[in-house]
């Protein structure tokens, strides 16, 4: 069971975005997430006339490493670490600080 899902609050802990809050929007294989809002690059798009796509230049959500972000615990009001348990034969995500589940 992956510690971050899509959809969930997440604080990032370094990098140029560090301590800015979102929600991840996908996670991707090989330990990435995208989080809306954050890790925002310019790039250079190429007008296609067959779709009707406009060129220029868009902001874009590249993705950043599950590493540099921490589920955001709203009791606490900070990052905390995730633990899995298992409740009635079910696995459940939990906060290390205060023992509570993450609701999903």
């Amino acid at each position: 069971m992956n510690r971050l899902k899509k959809g969930d609050e997440v604080i990032i802990i370094t990098g140029r975005d560090k301590a800015k809050k979102g929600s991840i929007s996908a996670v991707l294989s090989g330990d990435k997430v995208i989080v809306d809002g954050i890790n925002l690059v310019k790039k250079h798009v190429k007008a296609n006339p067959m779709t009707g796509e406009q060129g220029g230049i868009v902001s874009k959500e590249m993705p950043i490493a599950a590493s540099n972000v921490a589920l955001y615990n709203p009791e606490t009001q900070k990052a905390d670490k995730v633990g899995v348990r298992v409740e009635d034969g079910v696995k459940v995500r939990f906060f290390k600080s205060t023992g509570k589940a993450v609701d999903a």
